[in-house]
């Protein structure tokens, strides 16, 4: 018989077990706190999801393409030419590091596989596991903040490389569109790339210090600055040296026994890693290692008996050793604003998979512009920049945009191109032609006395005469009241349209300090804006390549001139007449501003400009061949000593550039139209519309009712010719009254920062123009042009729009390539 199992039926006469009564009342909280939970979490999911969605629709539309980092497969291959077909050097990819490139590329077999596991376990120990972001790290590194208030960054090296190439224009900034792009890029780069290929890259960009001159960017330069070796040399103490300095290489550089010990961890966690033995790591620690301007003495157990640093200028001296003798870095700038300009019309896959780039660019004219920085005289810690252009077509001739250096790279920044800084003076020729494309004549008068109103500008030397001054004498001694006072009666709106249509970006709310200089430009900008005045009255909007042709031979980019008449001929004619005049009415010693631009046998105008506490020295000028312009400041901004005066500094630098441009060319002169005539007026030759040329002097005090003739406190050019005094009457030398001279306005120069003014000085108001000024030549020695040449159909590479140079002179040196 089978027992049953026993069940609660069995026993029905037991009474059932009572219930301890609960403490508290059934309550169902435990499960709806869990719910409760449940729907933050999810309520939280889809904030982030529809962050990451809105995120998406600002910012990841735009994203670059990280297939542009197949460029450093290709480097070297794109081949660049000047104006006539000469090859003038190869475009290189470059990888930034902050503000520095680097253009000197290692491939990863170039560096010393050391260097390479010492980094990758000091950066980003996951590197090789992780999908490009290292979510662990960051967590890691938030941690640390949190507990330890060490904040460490997170950023893989993927997204350094990222950061530092794709997303370059959005700098460094933490801000959400970059971390965004940078995440996602990061994630693209390492799905479509090779982690070596990903390490390989950000080796060529980690920045490893100030080398003095210039940033120490890329193994190979940091191999070269720190060991005086090539990367792929570097021994296993060296490299752990530089990946522990790579934090902040400033610092740990100048106090190497602080930061010893942490090369000792970064062997133990390189062991831990299983990237290098313990014997090797043991090795290491007791290797000797001399760091570029250090004085060590070891114990043979690898620690310290003393580190002084002595000279920590090895480190540029290192750097320039690895370029001696070597001119590596001719035509760079110009190279710079090539790839510039091309990466705003093409990819840079496109760019630098081969093919041939044609220029603008005259070898000569190149060569001329770096020779006259090699030579010029600038004061302690001023740069340069320069551009000279073809008024032809508005082609750029020749880029240098920093004071050049034999053998040595110039740095990234290109003011020839990139800089706007405040123009001075130089701007002035452009109000006055405006005014004469009003009406208004050369003789025409206006008042030199102090302006009323809040605007209180003042002449350079803080005088005046108290008198009507012709518009060529305002303008050959660079006078600014009676310049403010044309910008009162043109007005501001009109002379800013007129800036616009040359090419420039005026500030809206400059009111009339815009007549006097505070324009803010590139010197390629002024040196296209001043062409105009060479080719009759077009502007050209300039440009540096003509065409890109793939390596296939097929045309990717045709550069099509973009012009607009901006003056008549005979306005331009008018406004060049004054340049000249700026060159040649006054001797030095008679205070001539722009003396020194002359150059033998040809025609030459132009203009100084320099700004408030001479922070900016500039001259702009013309010949019937090359429109051109520099400029010399500090790089960073701030006051040039009390002695620089921009018709003794930038002014003789022009001169030797555009000579040297020039040089074995025939001298021609520039094309004179009809309708032109000549008068000699307060001894003076002028040029005039042969419709007004007799027509009397206006008398204008700035206000739009000074249109009469006659004014009586305007004395005529006849009284003045009548004069027994050889000083025109208006136009004396006699200053203002020293109770009569104002105090200092905002917009004016300080006292203590304005130096005696010499007679070469911009502003002065005391010296009369030269009586033996030469006449302009006459219209019957001028060659006609062909109007077509101003803007040819076709950029053909081989067609040059300046006469070449007679001997050869222009190929001497052409076939070096800026990069070997």
């Amino acid at each position: 018989m089978t027992r049953r199992p026993r069940s609660s039926s069995a026993a029905p006469n037991r009474a059932a077990p009572t219930p301890k009564p609960s403490s508290a009342p059934p309550s169902r909280s435990s499960g709806g706190c869990l719910v409760w939970f449940f729907r933050l979490i999810g309520f939280f999911l889809l904030l982030g999801v529809l962050a990451v969605g809105a995120m998406w629709l600002m910012w990841g539309r735009d994203l670059p393409n990280v297939s542009d980092l197949d460029v450093l497969e290709f480097s070297g291959q794109t081949r660049v030419y000047d104006r006539t077909g000469t090859l003038i050097g190869t475009l290189t990819p470059s990888l930034s590091s902050g503000n520095s490139v680097n253009r000197d590329l290692l491939k990863l077999t170039d560096i010393s596989p050391y260097l390479q596991k010492a980094v990758v376990t000091s950066e980003d120990r996951r590197f090789f596991e992780h999908h490009g972001v290292d979510y662990m790290g960051i967590t890691r590194g938030l941690l640390k903040g949190l507990l330890k208030k060490d904040l460490e960054g997170g950023s893989s090296i993927t997204q350094q490389v990222v950061k530092n190439t794709l997303l370059a224009d959005l700098h460094s900034a933490r801000t959400p569109e970059r971390k965004f792009k940078e995440a996602v890029l990061a994630y693209q780069l390492d799905r479509d790339f090779d982690k070596n290929q990903i390490l390989n890259s950000y080796l060529n960009i980690i920045y490893w210090g100030d080398g003095g001159r210039g940033d120490i960017v890329g193994a190979g330069g940091a191999a070269q600055a720190y060991f005086k070796k090539p990367a792929s040399d570097l021994n296993l103490a060296e490299s752990v040296y530089l990946a522990t300095i790579i934090p902040a290489p400033n610092r740990r550089y100048k106090d190497f026994a602080a930061y010893r010990p942490l090369m000792k961890d970064l062997l133990g966690r390189m062991v831990e890693d299983g990237r290098i033995t313990q014997a090797e790591a043991d090795a290491a620690w007791k290797t000797k290692i001399y760091p570029a301007g250090w004085r060590i003495s070891w114990n043979d157990d690898g620690t310290l008996r003393g580190a002084t640093l002595e000279r920590p200028a090895r480190l540029q001296e290192n750097l320039d050793a690895a370029q001696s003798g070597q001119n590596r870095y001719q035509y760079q700038s110009y190279l710079q604003a090539v790839e510039k300009e091309m990466l705003t019309k093409v990819s840079r896959k496109q760019l630098y998979d081969g093919g041939k780039l044609y220029t603008g660019m005259d070898i000569q004219a190149q060569q001329a512009a770096e020779k006259a920085s090699l030579d010029s005289r600038l004061p302690a810690g001023a740069t340069l920049g320069i551009a000279l252009v073809n008024p032809a077509n508005g082609q750029a001739l020749a880029l240098v945009g920093q004071n050049f250096f034999e053998g040595r790279r110039p740095d990234d920044w290109n003011n020839a191109t990139q800089a706007r800084r405040q123009v001075g003076s130089s701007i002035k020729p452009l109000l006055y032609t405006l005014a004469l494309s009003q009406g208004w004549k050369q003789s025409d008068t206006v008042l030199d006395s102090p302006i009323e109103g809040d605007y209180q500008p003042m002449n350079y030397d803080r005088r005046w005469t108290g008198r009507y001054v012709t518009m060529r004498y305002a303008l050959d001694h660079s006078l600014n009241l009676p310049t403010v006072r044309m910008g009162q009666e043109i007005g501001m709106e009109n002379f800013q349209r007129k800036l616009r249509e040359l090419g420039f970006t005026p500030p809206t709310d400059a009111g009339l300090s815009l007549s006097i200089g505070t324009l803010e430009a590139s010197p390629l900008q002024m040196a296209a804006a001043y062409a105009a005045f060479a080719n009759g009255g077009i502007y050209f909007e300039p440009s540096i390549v003509r065409r890109f042709e793939d390596k296939s031979g097929k045309v990717i980019y045709n550069h099509q001139p973009v012009s607009r008449r901006v003056w008549d001929e005979q306005t331009a004619w008018l406004g060049l007449d004054m340049l000249r005049g700026v060159v040649g009415d006054l001797s030095p010693a008679q205070g001539g501003l722009a003396y020194k631009a002359k150059i033998n046998d040809w025609e030459v105008g132009g203009k100084t400009g320099t700004t408030n506490d001479i922070k900016d020295l500039w001259f702009a000028g013309v010949t019937p061949l090359v429109s051109g312009a520099v400029w010399v400041g500090k790089q960073e901004g701030g006051t040039l000593p009390s002695w620089a005066y921009s018709g003794d500094i930038p002014t003789p630098v022009w001169q030797d550039a555009v000579s040297g441009a020039l040089a074995g060319r025939s001298p021609t002169t520039f094309k004179e139209p009809s309708g032109i005539t000549y008068r000699v007026v307060r001894r003076v030759n002028m040029a005039f519309l042969t419709s007004n040329a007799d027509a009397e002097p206006v008398a204008r005090d700035g206000s739009r009712q000074s249109q009469q003739q006659n004014n009586p406190s305007a004395p005529s050019d006849n009284q003045n010719n009548q004069t027994e005094n050889p000083q025109p009457a208006g136009e004396s030398a006699a200053p203002a009254p020293a109770d009569s001279v104002p105090t200092a306005p905002d917009a004016a120069p300080t006292p203590d920062s304005i130096p005696a003014a010499p007679p070469t000085q911009e502003g002065s108001a005391t010296l009369t123009p030269d009586p033996t000024a030469p006449a302009a030549p006459p219209s019957n020695e001028i060659p006609p042009t062909n109007p077509s040449n101003l803007a040819p159909s076709e950029p053909d590479p081989t067609l040059p729009e300046i006469p070449p140079a007679q001997g050869g002179a222009a190929g001497q040196g052409s076939g070096a390539p800026a990069n070997p």
